[in-house]
C-alpha cells in the first residue's frame, strides 16, 4: 500500500513492501518498527541507526516526536488523495490549532502568551519527558488565543496546553 505522508508541508511517498521493508521516495530501507509496553513510544531501526519516537493522534493529523521535535504528520493513502484532490480540497491553516501534549511530561517552559503573534517553527512549549526535554514549535504562524499550562505544571498525554488562531 502507497501513503502520501506531509511533514512541515514536504510530501513523501511512503510504500509499506512488508514489515520489514518500505520505500521512501523511491529509496527501500530495511526496517524495524516496534511499539514499545502500550505505550505511544515506537523503536525504529533503519539503516543501523536507532530513533525512539513518541506518537499521538492529533487533530486530523498525527503529532510525532523525534529527536526532541514535534512533527505535525498527515497520512493518506493514493485513493484518499485523489478523491480530495478530485473535490478540490485544500487543507485548511485557519481556525483553531490545539497543541496537545504528545506525550506525559512536566512543563519545563511556555515562552508565549496570549494575545501573542507566533510564525511557523517558533517554540510554544518546552515539555520535559523520560529526562528529555521536547522543544514543542508552531506548526504554522498565528496568533496565541489560549494557554493552559504553566512551568512546573504537569500534563497528561493528549492535554490542550496551547491554543492557536
Amino acid at each position: 500500500m502507497k501513503y502520501i505522508t506531509t511533514v512541515g508541508g514536504r510530501q513523501y511517498t511512503v510504500e509499506i513492501n512488508d514489515e520489514r521493508h518500505v520505500t521512501l521516495d523511491g529509496v527501500s530501507y530495511e526496517i524495524d518498527f516496534v511499539p514499545l509496553a502500550g505505550q505511544p513510544i515506537y523503536s525504529l531501526l533503519i539503516g543501523g541507526r536507532s530513533y525512539e519516537a513518541y506518537i499521538s493522534p492529533g487533530d486530523g493529523d498525527l503529532q510525532v516526536v523525534l529527536r526532541g521535535t514535534l512533527y505535525p504528520v498527515q497520512v493518506e493513502d493514493e485513493r484518499e488523495k485523489r478523491l480530495r484532490a478530485a473535490a478540490g480540497g485544500v487543507q485548511e491553516t485557519r481556525g483553531e490549532f490545539h497543541l496537545k501534549a504528545p506525550m506525559p511530561g512536566l512543563i519545563v517552559a511556555v515562552p508565549v502568551e496570549e494575545g501573542r503573534a507566533v510564525e511557523k517553527g517558533d517554540i510554544l512549549v518546552i515539555l520535559e519527558s523520560m529526562k528529555m526535554q521536547n522543544e514543542l514549535k508552531s506548526p504554522r504562524a498565528g496568533t496565541v488565543t489560549r494557554v493552559k499550562v504553566k512551568a512546573g505544571d504537569a500534563v497528561e498525554q493528549n492535554a490542550v496546553m496551547v491554543t492557536l488562531v
